[in-house]
């Protein structure tokens, strides 16, 4: 015998793209169940910084960042430096700013602003697979796995937001992991490291970068992004993810006496290959935010701003799905998701492909030597800080 639908709309992934997806569905009216596989809060490797985009588009949405801004370190901008001894400081233009917060305080945050609202979260749920009606082709929701066992739950809208190994997207499909760029991040947090300041930092050298930022407690993100067998001094260390970021570290010209008192607080996380890449659309019955939508080199530190703009697409199109059926909702949010992300994805491409060209590398050391001023529009480009001036309408596209 069957029965109704376990939700309106079914989430894979209570990260930051299904949190809040969930919270404005939540306060739409929608019913409304984000599973899980992790248990709040949890650690997450991220560059733990939220830009003045982000931060402005979830004012827009109504989520307060209230609590990320008062327990958050300020960000004023960013710093960037070469190889060739260039460093440039960019500054947000005034009033605005970014917050430096970890992954672990900023999605409990989200989770438990996806509840106040109404939804409901069940934790510790892998999700499997997503069903499809072998005679449609519509998705009809997702099989997932729990300690009791195996079940299938069904809602007429679902949205995959379960990360750059989406077991959804990919299960279809729909994403993939390109063959270049193939970059992994280690990353770990430093106590004692000097000369810290309300600016994050991207060290940029020829096939890796080097980002540093501040979080509460004194402690600093650090976080090494290279690619395996690029050529640099780190080939021989990837089976040694605490000896790789050290080495990264100390052996850098620019930050290593810096790290003199420094001492790692916890192992480092090693994750990768970072980049997905979107390889179809997606049928009817199914949306996809977040990462799993495409993956952000996280050299831009705006991976929190895609998902919660990401959030806001689907969210909206779940939401004409669900009043007036899916005709059509496919291709209107695959053509609002141009419209606001496809320039940004853009840039980060580019700046992807500079890092990873050694000449390119050279040429743009000394442009930002000769040109500053290009480098610091390139920071505010990054942060976003034209969208916390002015915000598009999704329904204005």
């Amino acid at each position: 015998m069957s029965h109704g639908p376990d939700a309106d709309v079914l989430i894979a992934g209570a990260g930051p793209a299904g949190a809040v997806a969930a919270t404005l569905l939540a306060r739409a009216g929608a019913r409304v169940l984000v599973v899980d596989r992790a248990r709040f809060p949890r650690d997450k490797l991220c560059g733990d910084t939220l830009n003045p985009g982000t931060l402005a588009t979830l004012r827009r949405l109504g989520i307060d960042p209230d609590p990320i801004e008062t327990a958050g370190l300020r960000v004023d901008g960013m710093v960037v430096t070469g190889e060739t001894g260039v460093r440039v400081a960019g500054a947000y233009p005034a009033p605005l700013h970014g917050r430096a917060l970890t992954r672990r305080d900023v999605d409990a945050w989200l989770v438990a602003e996806a509840r106040a609202a109404g939804a409901q979260v069940e934790e510790g749920v892998t999700v499997r697979r997503a069903t499809v009606d072998p005679a449609t082709g519509r998705v009809g929701g997702l099989v997932i796995a729990t300690a009791q066992g195996a079940r299938v739950l069904r809602a007429p809208v679902t949205i995959a937001a379960d990360g750059r190994h989406s077991a959804v997207a990919f299960g279809l499909g729909l994403a993939r992991h390109p063959v270049a760029p193939r970059r992994w991040a280690v990353g770990g947090y430093f106590e004692q490291v000097d000369g810290l300041s309300a600016f994050g930092e991207m060290h940029v050298r020829r096939r890796h970068y080097l980002g540093i930022a501040p979080v509460p407690g004194g402690l600093a993100n650090v976080c090494a992004v290279l690619a395996p067998g690029a050529g640099t001094p780190f080939d021989g260390l990837f089976g040694d993810p605490a000896r790789l970021i050290e080495t990264a570290v100390r052996a850098d010209p620019v930050v290593a006496a810096r790290f003199a008192r420094a001492r790692a607080v916890a192992p480092p996380v090693v994750l990768g290959p970072l980049a997905v890449v979107s390889a179809g659309r997606p049928p009817d019955g199914l949306l996809i935010a977040g990462d799993a939508a495409g993956f952000v080199d996280p050299m831009t530190g705006d991976g929190l701003h895609f998902a919660v703009r990401g959030a806001d697409l689907a969210a909206q199109a779940a939401l004409e799905a669900l009043a007036h059926g899916w005709d059509g909702v496919s291709a209107r949010v695959a053509r609002r998701a141009r419209h606001l992300l496809a320039g940004k994805r853009r840039f980060n491409r580019a700046l992807r492909a500079l890092v990873g060209s050694p000449a390119a590398m050279s040429a743009a050391a000394w442009g930002a030597a000769l040109a500053p001023d290009l480098l610091r529009r390139i920071i505010c480009v990054a942060g976003d800080t034209g969208v916390a001036v002015r915000q598009p309408e999704w329904g204005h596209v």
